[in-house]
Order: structure tokens, then C-alpha cells, then sequence
């Protein structure tokens, strides 16, 4: 039991790893997306609307699976018509990270865009009034206020992309659910591993929830909240 509970354990820190990483690459093509839809560009609008479309109405784990195996058959017919003759792997931890954050960044293209459409233009426009160049005027007024505005949408995301990267177990990494796989095969108490996963994944979660609750009230600071 001490053997497979800190192993499980140990696979929490790599879950972790993974949903962090996958933060990332969602907030950045969030970002991309958002900007690419509020361009007024009809290419850009077009290929971030083709993007959130069709992310969001393919299962993940279908998406998953399709990166990890489809990525790799496509990599080594890459490199093989450039005369290399071994095979490459794709990396398991890689394949989940960018999978996860290619689903959720179309979820936090949608967040970041409603973020940003609900900061009043006249503010930008006072900012150019004012001398500032777009640069400044979107790092010193719009980001500020739309992260206040995103983060309880962020926060949802995040509760849902820690629960998600359970599908890296079946690519083979050894996170936390493919070790609790692991020890409930091998003693066949299959209850015991996997309601220890849910705990912790629960722990986790709400550790997160918590802790973005104080980020969102630090943002907060300074801004009254009208009642209608």
C-alpha cells in the first residue's frame, strides 16, 4: 500500500507539470485568438473562428489520441522523405501539453475576447487622446482590466483542464491516473487507487480555487461594484 500511495503521489506532481504547461499554451493562443477575432480582419476572423468551431465540438479524447498517434505517423513521414531512416517518438508529455492547451485555448479565446469587448473603447481612445502609442494603451489599460474581467473564466477553464489531463494516461505518461491504474491492476483493489486519484485531484483543485479566488480579489482592488 506505502509503495503504490507514494507512487500515486508522485504522479501528482507530474499531473500538475502537465496542467501547468498546458495553462500556458492555452493563455497564449487565447491571447492569439482573442486578437485574431476583434482584428476585424476577415482571414484572421475567419481562421479563429474555424479554430474555436471545430476544438470545441471534437471530443478531446479524440483529439488526443489524433495528436499523439497521427503526430508521430506524420513526423516520421516528415523525416523520412528528408532521407532519415529512424523512427522518432513523440514525446508523451509534449503530446499532452500541446493537445490540452490547443482544446483550451479555444475555450480562453472566447473568455479573453467577451474580456476585453466588455472594457469601454472610450478609455483606449482617451489613451491614444492622451499621446500613448496602441502598444501602451493595450499594456497599460486593456490587459490590467481584462485579466480582472477573464479571471473568473480563467478560473472555471483551469478547474476543467486540471480534470482533463487524466487523458495523458492513456498515451502511456505516468501521471497520477496511469499510476492508479498501475496499483489497482496489480492488488485489484481498483476502489482504493482511484478514489485516492479523486481525492487528489480534488485537493488540488480546490487549492486552486482558493488561491485564483485572492488573485481575482487582489485585481478587484480599487473597483466598486455597482448594484442595479
Amino acid at each position: 500500500m506505502d509503495g503504490y500511495l507514494l507512487s500515486i503521489l508522485g504522479g501528482a506532481w507530474l499531473t500538475v507539470a502537465v496542467a501547468v504547461g498546458s495553462l500556458a499554451v492555452a493563455v497564449v493562443l487565447g491571447l492569439a485568438g482573442a486578437a485574431a477575432k476583434l482584428s476585424g480582419r476577415r482571414v484572421l476572423v475567419f481562421a479563429a473562428t474555424v479554430y474555436t468551431t471545430l476544438i470545441r465540438g471534437i471530443p478531446d479524447l479524440v483529439l488526443m489520441l489524433l495528436v499523439f498517434y497521427g503526430g508521430q505517423t506524420l513526423v516520421n513521414l516528415a523525416v523520412e522523405r528528408l532521407g532519415y531512416d529512424g523512427n522518432i517518438d513523440v514525446n508523451p508529455f509534449v503530446a499532452g501539453v500541446i493537445t490540452i492547451g490547443f482544446i483550451y485555448g479555444a475555450y480562453l479565446t472566447e473568455t479573453f475576447r467577451g474580456a476585453i469587448q466588455a472594457i469601454p473603447r472610450g478609455q483606449a481612445e482617451a489613451g491614444i487622446a492622451f499621446g500613448m502609442s496602441p502598444l501602451q494603451v493595450m499594456g497599460r489599460i486593456v490587459l490590467p482590466q481584462m485579466v480582472r474581467l477573464a479571471l473568473p473564466g480563467l478560473t472555471n477553464n483551469w478547474l476543467v483542464l486540471v480534470k482533463a489531463t487524466a487523458l495523458v494516461s492513456i498515451i502511456g505518461l505516468g501521471d497520477m491516473m496511469y499510476r492508479a491504474k498501475q496499483a489497482s491492476g496489480a492488488t485489484r483493489s481498483a476502489f482504493l487507487y482511484f478514489l485516492l486519484a479523486a481525492l487528489v485531484y480534488l485537493a488540488i483543485t480546490s487549492f486552486s480555487l482558493v488561491a485564483l479566488r485572492l488573485v481575482e480579489k487582489r485585481f478587484s482592488l480599487g473597483v466598486r461594484q455597482v448594484e442595479l
